[in-house]
């Protein structure tokens, strides 16, 4: 007697797909010919069945191989096709959603009085009207002339005004509604079709690139959104509106509309108003793209045939140095009148998590600030770069054991003056915001303000009370700002791992630049080391044994030695060996979780177990041949460098 096989997780992600195309298919049917007030119930059964697609494309996102039951042949070509479906199925929803919201009154309006002109009218001027068509067609070309060359104006990167020619209710959060004859100033023009813009108030969201028109100072704003009141209306009926395609965005969305636990929590006196979901945590859990991980690995040029910033110095037989726009340090002094949460949840951490950001865009983010001295490069251009630091604590609800991540407010350090000059390096305090960073006027605690007086005593106790993040800026010496040179050109980090990491670029720089037989040659190269450094990145406690390990090694070392460049490399080859390599596929090391006392309790005692074994028995080999060891089961890839695969493709948006 044979059982049925059970099925794998692709396969149920593709059963639920197919039952929502159907479900998607019939809704368009029935929203053909909608019948009187209906459209807007329509329009909540298109929104409701969109959230649905959405989820299922965010389980098939997070799906791996690994979780297949048995083997799946074509596993990643059919987990492609999948979610194209599952897109094009989610477009096909926004479009609906549009075309039931748009209001076309002025279409209807002008239809209706072309159909309202007398019959007897139209047959007497009818030979009139077709000597009219060539002419007409004349006017048309231009037109479609004058259309094309707009567009163009329109994507110039140099105009950032534009004028609104239809109305636009926000569809999801992160979005920024506007009415028509509205001028909106457009900060990034993405290529997706969804850009940045501003509002009158100071508002920020994306709006969609079709409903745009540059903005002529010298004429009527009513004058100019009639001209273009037409192509909305077409747009809303039959052009397809791109989804999004900037994960930022989608991690601020969430950030936002998972909101309802704080809501939750601020309503019961839990915490202040202000305390938002941490958006930079949200963007550490969209994938490596933000992590300093990813930014530790090399970058390739536009034609994709070499390395943008690992570049080999044959005269000194070591990587060339990058010096950056942005190369400093900075230390975290003080957090000063933070509002406590209250007895209903449990603190588990408390943290600072720092990136560069220019108002819009994130770049790397330090998962967290454990030690007070970070280094910062960049090589943005932006004159509004800046450090964005964000306050947070890690919780459990008591009531619900409900576990989350808080913002508890942030700061942003604008890096240049507006003469494009370094701002001075010294002690900065900066007051702390509440709600995300792209929230404006938003307190941390709002009910300080409210019991302040109005006389300038009262005034000065209110602003004393306000919480504050002391950070200081700190110049470089000659000597520390070659050291940092040999770093990739956009990264965070701690200053007590620059050692390390200098150690990983240099042995990069000989696998990538030196040591290949031919520079277009693309295998992948046999050295654990670069397959297994970056995971370290984002284990904090790993690079902390790594960097004892050294320590203890380096202690040992006479001076001639410690000048001596390629022996230093070999022999960090060895303890690297010696120490974290053997823990990354223990058995004995659970994974790392972040502020779970349970989880890092047990790792530091597997890892300083595994270190004093390893120093008592002069290295890792035995432990690792010993029977009362277990490890995972061995994978290529914890020998094999793809760097193609790991190498950072050059992306000026990054």
């Amino acid at each position: 007697m044979s059982g049925r096989r059970a099925r794998g997780p692709l396969q149920r992600v593709q059963r639920r797909s197919r039952e929502l195309q159907a479900q998607v298919e019939a809704l368009r049917a029935e929203s053909a010919a909608p019948a009187p007030g209906q459209r807007k119930a329509l329009s909540q059964r298109c929104l409701q069945l969109k959230k649905l697609v959405d989820e299922n494309t965010n389980a098939l996102r997070n799906l791996t191989k690994a979780d297949e039951p048995a083997p799946v042949g074509n596993y990643n070509q059919r987990k492609e096709e999948e979610e194209n479906l599952l897109l094009k199925l989610s477009q096909q929803l926004q479009k609906l959603v549009l075309v039931l919201d748009q209001d076309n009154v002025t279409t209807n309006y002008a239809v209706d009085e072309e159909h309202q002109k007398d019959p007897q009218t139209e047959d007497e001027n009818g030979e009139e009207d077709e000597g009219e068509d060539e002419e007409s067609s004349e006017e048309e070309d231009s037109e479609e002339t004058d259309d094309e060359d707009e567009d163009k104006l329109l994507d110039d990167p140099n105009v950032k005004e534009c004028i609104a020619v239809g109305n636009f209710n926000a569809q999801q959060e992160g979005d920024l509604t506007f009415t028509k004859g509205e001028v909106l100033l457009i900060h990034d023009k993405k290529a997706d079709g969804w850009w940045v813009a501003e509002n009158s108030k100071g508002e920020r969201g994306l709006v969609p690139r079709t409903y745009l028109a540059v903005h002529n100072e010298g004429t009527d704003s009513q004058e100019q959104t009639q001209e273009h009141i037409e192509v909305v209306d077409e747009t809303a009926d039959g052009t397809e509106i791109k989804k999004r395609t900037d994960s930022h965005w989608s991690a601020v969305r969430r950030a936002i509309t998972e909101n309802d636990a704080v809501e939750i929590l601020a309503t019961i006196g839990a915490v202040p108003a202000g305390f938002r979901l941490s958006t930079l945590f949200q963007l550490l859990e969209e994938g490596s793209q933000f992590r300093a991980s990813y930014f530790l690995q090399p970058e390739l040029t536009p034609s994709q045939l070499a390395f943008k910033d690992l570049v080999w110095n044959s005269e000194k037989n070591t990587i060339y140095p990058r010096p950056t726009r942005v190369s400093l340090i900075v230390t975290l002094c003080s957090c000063k009148m933070i509002p406590l949460p209250g007895v209903s949840i449990q603190v588990l951490s408390r943290h600072v998590r720092l990136c560069l950001f220019d108002g819009n865009r994130v770049t790397g983010i330090l998962p967290s600030l454990l030690d007070g001295d970070c280094f910062v490069r960049s090589n943005s251009l932006s004159s509004d770069i800046g450090i964005l630091f964000e306050l947070g604590i890690t919780y459990i609800r008591n009531s619900t054991g409900e576990r989350g991540e808080i913002s508890c407010g942030w700061a942003f350090l604008k890096l240049f003056t507006s003469n494009g000059m370094p701002v001075p390096s010294r002690m900065y305090e900066l007051l702390l915001n509440g709600g995300t960073p792209y929230e404006r006027g938003v307190e941390v605690d709002p009910s300080i303000s409210r019991r302040a007086g109005s006389g300038v005593f009262h005034q000065f106790i209110t602003l004393r009370k306000q919480p504050v993040l002391a950070v200081k800026l700190r110049s470089l010496s000659a000597q520390s700002k070659d050291i940092l040179n040999l770093l990739p050109e956009t990264l965070i980090g701690s200053m007590c791992y620059i050692h390390l990491l200098i150690f990983y670029r240099q042995i990069l720089g000989d696998a990538l630049l030196k040591d290949r037989i031919s520079t277009q040659s693309t295998e992948l190269i046999c050295n654990p080391i670069l397959a297994t450094f970056p995971q370290l990145m984002d284990q904090p406690d790993l690079m902390d044994a790594l960097r004892s390990a050294w320590a203890d090694r380096e202690r040992t070392l006479k001076r001639s030695e410690k000048r001596d460049r390629e022996f230093l490399k070999s022999l960090f080859v060895l303890v690297y060996h010696d120490s974290v390599f053997p823990l990354l596929q223990s058995t004995f090391l659970p994974d790392y979780k972040w502020a779970e006392e349970e989880s890092e309790a047990s790792r530091w005692k597997a890892i300083a177990d595994f270190l004093k074994k390893s120093r008592e028995n002069d290295g890792a080999l035995q432990y690792l041949l010993s029977s009362e060891n277990t490890h995972k089961a061995f994978d290529i890839s914890e020998l094999a460098y793809d760097f193609l695969g790991e190498a950072r493709k050059n992306n000026p948006g990054v």
